[in-house]
């Protein structure tokens, strides 16, 4: 496949009209796993691969019919033409890969480069996603890999973000998924030239991910901080913008620790348009596990920082000249809405202002978008071009699952957006 020309990258809200989208097709990578790894892959389960293609064909193809859809795979590719671009990430890959990381490499992994390196394109961009399996593995010990794979990989949004003119490249916490980084750092920077910013970069204890990244207009940012971005981390992007922008605020809102349904803000918050947003209802109320997690104002006046707590993050929001209507994932049942948040019922991703899609799956959080005035549009119709999204104002797309939501993210997690109107 013919890999497109670069486009512009910038995002500077989370509803503008979607031009361009970074995908991963989920690859050989997600079988890689048994009941023994797949928690330290991040998975609560191991995934039926055949049912993950057929719902995730739904899912990029009502995209393809929306927008421009990049394919890491393909990206990669092209990218991998240029032997510098090759050498850094079989280097880098090889070197931060597990048990490598601070013993440094031997002289097996040196034969690993060499032969790496005489991979043809296609192949090297596999055994990168894919991993490399050890040949000398004898079958039952966990030592099957000698360049681990990338479980991860379909959840492009993590490990970076567009934000603005610029791409944050994220600063993973957990090992397992330190290494997507490495893919995208050489995508955004070879491929779309654009600039990076980096966290860890800064203070090696810095972590964020874009899971908790929302950019709300060109002077808000809504932050999650939790088991995945850290104050260092939302102390990094506030000085950045404080060095940069005479006026700028940040909302974060603070996330329970455990269970790993609440791992980003975008599986308790999402926009669906200027005026409407998804959201589990406990955290506006500050009720049961968020009854004492705080949300804080960040705001950057003449380069300097102030921080100051409020209610909750409507109420930020509304301080800053933003009237939210929110619609609550799972409806207005207490129990339904923690199942259905369970299976990312809040992590929506909008293809427009007013343009949405999400899991089917989620019953009563659709019902709440139907009677908010969201058409209720099915993905097998708009692929098979039975019905054209171009005729309503308002929708929300629903696309079946059952296995992707068993790894731990909806629409959102699954779409990094490049260029947003």
């Amino acid at each position: 496949m013919k890999t497109a020309k670069p486009c512009k990258v910038n995002v500077a809200s989370e509803t503008g009209r979607l031009r361009a989208v970074l995908l991963r097709r989920p690859g050989v990578e997600i079988e890689r796993m048994t009941p023994l790894n797949a928690a330290h892959a991040l998975y609560s389960d191991i995934l039926d691969k055949p049912t993950v293609d057929a719902e995730y064909a739904n899912f990029c193809g009502v995209l393809e019919r929306w927008t421009n859809v990049y394919y890491v795979k393909d990206i990669l590719s092209e990218l991998l033409r240029d032997n510098s671009v090759r050498a850094y990430l079989v280097n880098e890959s090889l070197r931060h890969d597990g048990r490598r990381r601070t013993m440094g490499m031997s002289p097996a992994d040196y034969a690993l480069v060499e032969q790496f390196m005489q991979l043809d394109n296609d192949e090297l961009v596999r055994v990168l996603i894919e991993g490399y399996e050890n040949p000398s593995w004898d079958g039952t010990s966990q030592n099957r890999y000698l360049l681990h794979p990338l479980y991860n990989l379909l959840f492009t949004r993590d490990a970076s973000s567009t934000v603005y003119d610029r791409v944050l490249i994220n600063s993973m916490s957990f090992e397992v998924r330190e290494r997507e980084t490495l893919l995208y750092d050489s995508i955004f920077r070879h491929f779309f030239g654009v600039e990076t910013l980096n966290a860890a970069q800064w203070n090696a204890d810095a972590r964020t991910e874009g899971g908790d990244v929302q950019v709300v207009s060109p002077d808000v940012l809504c932050l999650g901080q939790g088991i995945r971005t850290n104050p260092l981390g939302i102390q990094y992007l506030a000085e950045t913008f404080a060095r940069e922008r005479e006026h700028f605020h940040i909302i974060v809102q603070e996330l329970p620790m455990q269970p790993e349904s609440f791992i980003h803000l975008d599986m308790v918050f999402t926009f669906l348009s200027q005026h409407q947003c998804m959201a589990f209802e406990p955290m506006l109320k500050k009720e049961g596990l968020f009854a004492d997690k705080d949300t804080t104002l960040i705001s950057i006046d003449g380069g300097k920082i102030s921080y100051r707590r409020v209610g909750n993050v409507l109420e930020a929001l509304q301080q800053l000249g933003w009237d939210m209507e929110p619609v609550f994932c799972g409806g207005n049942d207490p129990w339904v809405q923690l199942r259905e948040q369970w299976h990312s019922g809040a992590n929506f991703f909008a293809l427009g202002d007013g343009k949405v899609m999400g899991y089917r799956r989620n019953t009563h959080t659709v019902e709440a978008l139907d009677k908010a005035g969201f058409a209720v549009l099915n993905a097998e119709d708009i692929v098979a071009d039975r019905v054209s999204m171009g005729d309503y104002d308002r929708f929300v797309v629903v696309f079946p699952g059952s296995e992707l939501p068993r790894a731990g993210g909806g629409a959102r997690c699954m779409t990094m957006p490049i260029l947003r109107d």
